[in-house]
């Protein structure tokens, strides 16, 4: 910790002008009114009394960074937690607005010099960015971690128009978040109240989102992208190679015209100071010097730095990796003028520097490709790390060079141009770009998905003749990774990629023209200054308030994820669950536990036999206080419409208090 004494309040009350007041949790120098200090704002819907207390406290950084003089501040948004009102969605205007009011209230108080940093990860990323882009006067710079500038492309929604399956693992998880009542202590008696208003109130978010199958205006609202020049203020913003929002970062670098950085290590969805996958780094110093620097006008020399900094990946992260092998790597600008294209072509013979005759090739339909590489957005990493491609590779069309004689540094999004035909109006691809070693192993480098009625448009899909050719351009995602000498190169090319995407209406049979296919690689060379790149510090994660667990919950839902194929159906289940297990909060005495179950299934030779089931149960015990709430989500598919159905049940000394179910038939759109 820093050399200033920090006080914690429990909750402080932030007015909004309808009235409403925002609930929040604050950490300030014991001396700030006497000597003000900087504010610095995290600002999400997860509890900030229990649900992510300890997160706070520890990784969050609130209190370290207070330490070092700053006010750090953790409001629940609208509607959830702590705070009054009711919550309409995720990245709604309404969020935006407070967002900008709690900076002005904030830039007012006695101990606040005026200026004002905001950051998070995933949801506080994309709001960072949202209300930056509303450049109240008193934010003059951001953190973003995990985030996107894209609602559409780059959310747990859709990609390459296509349905990620993380639309209803997330959608099912905060619905339930949202069912959860404001805590006695802060509210008082009219708890209760609040609470059966909130259920009242609450909206089935994933219809919405179900039903904005394309990027309309929906999604425009919130995507930062519609217009970079709103964004005035200074940009970090900080990725993981691991993550599935890596993306953004390189294109905020792009486009953004103020002072940015921008931050790629081999994490997952969390800080650079604690991720499951390393090496993770000191990410409170780095943190600080940006903060100092643009919130105290402290030379730190972040800015003297080049402007992208990358972990240069010589292996991927893969089941059961704890470090990826590699090195830290810079450009001065981004897109860097010293990266250059080399274009390969797609041949019957594999991937070669010229091109060939053509010749087509044809791929018949298995709705089961994916399965090496299941997850969007890896949470759990061990189970949901790509493994070894060999078996999607098999059931797939692949190209491949062959073996390297020098290593190849790639940093940037390669593009892979197809020519090709389908035999129905709706059809998806999955392309990957593998390295294979010489013993056969496999590993995803890269990867996109593609709808292609979205070839030209996600706002505008047009569905495709059957037989009729047609060349399409599929941009990879963001990597730097070097191929090392004596391993060869591979596309992989599907019209499935189960689960991470929800399956075409039709099976597909998809036939594709080599010989004039190409795969653009950005090709890095060396860059000597690599060798002299500011050193990051060892990583640490200060001390929480502390927990104590008061039961066994088994083993956790990552070691528990089972694949079961039926050999006679055809069909394939995943299951996984991880039982209620409750844990006290040290300071506050509240005790907490969250039950999941996980079901996807699919048929290898029916698209229309998707069966996803989440179910979750989330529980409060304090005193007299004592409630649970519970969800159940069903989903299923016809050629022509998603069958969706959510039922709702609130707890209250286990017995039911309130009970909801929605169930909608949403028609397909292309999709």
């Amino acid at each position: 910790m820093g050399p200033r004494k920090v006080k914690a309040i429990e909750n402080v009350w932030i007015p909004m002008p309808d009235g409403v007041r925002i609930a929040a949790r604050l950490w300030l120098p014991e001396d700030a009114e006497q000597n003000p200090v900087p504010a610095i704002m995290e600002y999400i819907p997860y509890r900030k009394r229990d649900g992510t207390r300890l997160r706070d406290e520890s990784d969050g950084g609130h209190a370290y960074y207070a330490s070092y003089g700053y006010a750090c501040i953790r409001p629940d948004i609208r509607g959830s937690g702590d705070s009054e009102g009711r919550v309409l969605d995720e990245y709604v205007r309404q969020e935006q607005d407070d967002g900008v009011e709690i900076i002005a209230w904030l830039a007012k108080q006695p101990w606040c010099t005026g200026k004002v940093g905001m950051f998070g990860k995933s949801w506080s990323g994309f709001n960072s960015l949202q209300i930056a882009a509303r450049h109240p006067e008193a934010l003059k710079c951001i953190i973003a971690h995990c985030s996107a500038d894209d609602r559409y492309t780059d959310d747990a929604h859709y990609m390459g128009g296509c349905i990620i399956q993380d639309m209803f693992i997330w959608g099912s998880m905060l619905t339930t978040y949202e069912l959860q009542p404001p805590d006695p202590a802060i509210v008082g008696p009219r708890w209760r109240e609040n609470w059966l208003d909130r259920l009242d109130k609450l909206d089935f978010y994933m219809a919405d989102w179900l039903t904005h199958q394309h990027r309309d205006a929906f999604w425009k609202q919130g995507s930062v992208d519609e217009n970079y020049s709103d964004i005035k203020c200074a940009v970090y913003a900080v990725g993981g190679w691991v993550d599935s929002y890596n993306c953004a970062v390189p294109r905020l670098l792009a486009n953004l015209k103020g002072p940015r950085k921008g931050l790629i290590g081999p994490w997952g969805h969390n800080y650079p100071s604690l991720s499951a996958i390393g090496p993770s780094i000191d990410w409170f110093t780095e943190a600080l010097r940006w903060w100092d620097h643009w919130l105290k006008d402290v030379d730190t020399g972040i800015m003297d730095e080049p402007m992208y900094r990358v972990w240069m990946q010589t292996e991927e992260a893969k089941l059961g990796m704890r470090q990826v092998a590699g090195r830290w790597v810079a450009e001065e600008a981004w897109p860097s003028p010293r990266i250059k294209p080399r274009t390969l072509y797609l041949t019957d013979g594999g991937i070669e520097n010229t091109a060939a005759a053509e010749v087509s090739r044809v791929l018949a339909p298995l709705q089961t490709v994916g399965v090496t590489a299941p997850s969007w957005c890896p949470f759990e990493m061990d189970v949901e790390l790509p493994a070894d491609q060999r078996i999607d590779d098999a059931r797939s069309l692949t190209f491949d060079s062959n073996r390297l004689t020098e290593d190849l540094e790639i940093m940037g999004a390669p593009v892979v141009t197809l020519d090709l035909a389908v035999d129905k109006p709706v059809a998806f691809l999955a392309v990957r770009l593998n390295e294979v070693a010489p013993d056969g192993e496999s590993t995803r480098v890269t990867y996109a998905v593609l709808n292609l009625t979205h070839r030209d448009s996600d706002e505008f899909p047009a569905p495709l003749v059957p037989g009729a050719r047609y060349r399409v351009r599929v941009q990879l995602r963001d990597r730097a990774h070097v191929v090392k000498a004596g391993n060869r190169l591979r596309v992989a090319i599907s019209t499935t990629h189960w689960p991470m995407i929800l399956p075409s209406p039709e099976a597909v049979t998809l036939m594709l023209y080599a010989g004039a296919s190409t795969l653009e690689l950005p090709v890095r060379p060396p860059r000597p200054d690599d060798a002299n790149l500011h050193p990051f510090g060892e990583p640490f994660v200060p001390e929480s308030s502390g927990s104590t667990p008061l039961r066994s919950s088994g083993l956790p839902a990552l070691q528990r994820k089972v694949h079961t194929w039926d050999v006679a159906a055809k069909k394939l289940t995943i299951t996984s669950s991880t039982p209620l297990a409750m844990t006290k909060l040290n300071a506050i005495g509240t005790e907490t536990g969250t039950a999941y179950r996980e079901l996807l299934e699919i048929s290898d030779n029916d698209p229309t036999s998707v069966r996803i089931e989440y179910d979750w149960a989330i529980a409060y015990k304090r005193d007299d206080w004592n409630v649970e709430v519970k969800s159940a989500l069903r989903f299923g598919l016809t050629k022509d419409d998603f069958l969706l159905r959510m039922e709702l049940e609130a707890l209250e000394h286990e017995k039911r208090v309130y009970a909801r179910a929605w169930e909608r038939k949403i028609p397909r759109r292309w999709v």
